[in-house]
C-alpha cells in the first residue's frame, strides 16, 4: 500500500512519479476530492511535465466516478487554474510540482473561488479517504456503489485569464519597454505570449519551450544561480528589466536594468503602494520574513500592515479575515483580493511594468525608495537538532539590552538596527535564517554570529558572549 505520509504535505500533494504518485493514486485523489468538497463539478489543469496530462486525466476519472462533472483546461499556470476556479466558481486541481526536478509531480487543490485546501481545510480528510480505499482494495473489499458518473469536457481559459489580468492593471499609457523573460521551460512560456500580446513591449524570450525535463536550469528563481542567464541577457540586450518565472509560473522574480535582482520585499512594497492608491486605507498582508520596508511603505501610503506566518495558507486566511487588498511574501508569492485572494506572479509583473512604464526613470531608481535595508536572503543550514540549535541562538541573543523576541513562526529576534528570523523546516533537518540590518556590515556581523551558533554541533555549543556584536551598541 502506498505511503501517503511521504507525499501529502502541509499544502499540497507532491512526490516522485511513478514511485510515490502514479495514475491510480491520482484517480483515488480525484474521487476523494469530490467526496470531501461535495462538488457537483470541478476544474482541472496541468503543467508541462511529461506525467502531468495522464495524472490529470486519471484525477478526472476519479472525480466523475463520484458523480461530478470535470472541466479540463489542459496546459496552464497555477494562477491560471486559480483564475478558472474563481471565474467558474468551482473547486480546482492543478497538477504540478512547481520548481521541483522533472522526476517529481504533485497536486495543488482549492475549493470554489480558489480558496486554499491544506491539512486543516480538507487535505487531511482527503488523505484519509484515499488510505481507506487503498486498505479496502488490499483486502479485496468492493467499494460501495457510486452515483451516476459525471462528464468530462475540455475548455481553453488562457485568453480569458489574460483579459482578466489586463483588466486589473492599466497599461494603456505606458512607454515602450524592452523586457527579457526567462520562463525556465515552464508554464511562463505558455502564458506570457498571450498576456503580453498587444502591449508596447519588446519581448526577448528565454527558454519558452515547454519542457518538463528543464534542460537549461531549474525553474526555481529563488536560487540565485538560476537567475544568471537572465541577468546576463538583460545586460546584453540593454533591456529595461528582466522577469523570471518558476515552473508553474505562479511566482515572478524581477531583475533591474543593471542585471541585479530586485528584492521581492521591494516588489511587495511597490505593489502595495499601487494597490493603496486604488483602495485608500486598505490592509496589506506581509509575512514576517519580508523587509522592514514593507510595513513602513504601507503606513506611509495610509494603509494598515498585518504581519503573518510564512506560507500561502496563512496569507490567504489573513487576506480573507481582514479583507486585505494585497499580500506579499519574501519568496515572490503575491496575493490579490481582486484575484480571489490567490497568488499570481503574472499580475505582480504587470504592476511592475505599469509602474516602470508610467515614468521616465530606470527600474533601479524606481525601487530605491522601497529597498531600504541590507538583507541576507534565506540561508539554509543542515543541523543535528533543530530545537537545540534554536535554543542556543536564543540564549546568545535574547537577553541583550533592547532586544525583543517572538515565536510567531520560528524565533524572531529584533533590535533597534537589525532583526533576524530562524525557522525550522517541516520536512528536512534544516534551519532557515533571514537577517536584515540598516547597513551591510551590521547585517554581515549578525548573520555570521548566528550562523556560527546554528552550525556548531549540539555538544560543542560556544558560550554566549553576552555582548552585543552591533557597532551601534544596540
Amino acid at each position: 500500500m502506498a505511503d501517503l505520509s511521504q507525499i501529502v504535505k502541509a499544502y499540497d500533494v507532491r512526490g516522485l512519479y511513478p514511485d510515490q504518485l502514479d495514475d491510480r493514486l491520482a484517480e483515488l485523489f480525484g474521487a476523494a476530492f469530490v467526496e470531501v468538497t461535495e462538488a457537483g463539478a470541478i476544474v482541472i489543469g496541468h503543467d508541462m511535465r511529461p506525467s502531468s496530462p495522464g495524472l490529470a486525466a486519471s484525477f478526472a476519472r476519479g472525480a466523475v466516478s463520484r458523480g461530478a462533472d470535470a472541466t479540463i483546461i489542459g496546459l496552464c499556470s497555477t494562477d491560471q487554474l486559480y483564475f478558472a476556479s474563481g471565474d467558474m466558481g468551482l473547486p480546482g486541481a492543478m497538477f504540478t510540482a512547481s520548481h521541483n526536478p522533472a522526476k517529481y509531480n504533485g497536486i495543488k487543490l482549492c475549493r470554489a473561488g480558489a480558496a486554499p485546501v491544506g491539512q486543516d481545510t480538507g487535505l487531511a480528510e482527503i488523505r484519509a479517504r484515499v488510505e481507506a480505499t487503498l486498505a479496502e482494495e488490499a483486502h479485496a473489499h468492493q467499494n460501495p456503489s457510486s452515483p451516476s458518473p459525471g462528464t468530462i469536457t475540455e475548455r481553453d481559459t488562457l485568453s480569458d485569464y489574460a483579459a482578466y489580468l489586463l483588466s486589473l492593471v492599466d497599461l494603456s499609457e505606458i512607454r515602450p519597454l524592452k523586457v527579457v523573460v526567462d520562463a525556465g521551460n515552464g508554464m511562463g512560456g505558455h502564458t506570457v505570449p498571450t498576456v503580453f500580446a498587444g502591449l508596447p513591449l519588446d519581448l526577448v524570450p528565454m527558454y519558452f519551450e515547454l519542457d518538463g525535463t528543464f534542460p537549461n536550469h531549474e525553474a526555481n528563481p529563488l536560487d540565485p544561480k538560476n537567475l544568471v542567464d537572465l541577468q546576463a541577457r538583460v545586460l546584453a540586450e540593454g533591456a529595461d528589466l528582466g522577469l523570471a518565472f518558476d515552473g508553474d509560473a505562479d511566482r515572478c522574480f524581477v531583475v533591474n536594468e543593471r542585471g541585479e535582482g530586485v528584492s521581492p520585499s521591494a516588489i511587495t512594497a511597490l505593489v502595495a503602494a499601487r494597490e493603496l492608491a486604488k483602495h485608500p486605507g486598505g490592509t496589506i498582508i506581509h509575512n514576517l520574513i519580508t523587509s522592514w520596508s514593507v510595513p513602513e511603505v504601507v503606513k506611509e501610503h495610509g494603509g494598515r500592515p498585518v504581519r503573518t506566518r510564512v506560507g500561502h495558507s496563512f496569507i490567504k486566511q489573513e487576506m480573507a479575515r481582514t479583507g486585505a487588498v494585497f499580500g506579499g511574501e519574501h519568496s515572490a508569492h503575491y496575493y490579490f483580493r481582486e484575484f480571489w485572494n490567490a497568488d499570481t506572479g503574472m499580475l505582480a509583473a504587470l504592476h511592475v511594468l505599469a509602474a516602470l512604464g508610467g515614468q521616465p526613470g530606470t527600474l533601479s531608481d524606481l525601487v530605491a525608495s522601497y529597498d531600504r535595508y541590507a538583507g541576507s536572503g534565506e540561508i539554509n543550514s543542515t543541523v543535528d537538532d533543530q530545537q537545540a540549535r534554536t535554543a542556543a541562538v536564543r540564549a546568545a541573543f535574547a537577553t541583550r539590552e533592547g532586544v525583543t523576541t517572538d515565536d510567531l513562526d520560528g524565533l524572531t529576534i529584533t533590535a533597534k538596527d537589525w532583526w533576524f528570523n530562524l525557522r525550522p523546516s517541516n520536512t528536512e533537518p534544516l534551519l532557515r535564517l533571514n537577517v536584515e540590518a540598516r547597513d551591510t556590515s551590521l547585517m554581515t556581523k549578525i548573520r555570521d554570529e548566528a550562523l556560527t551558533l546554528i552550525r556548531t554541533p549540539s555538544d560543542d555549543t560556544p558560550t554566549p558572549s553576552g555582548g552585543d556584536p552591533s557597532p551601534s551598541g544596540v
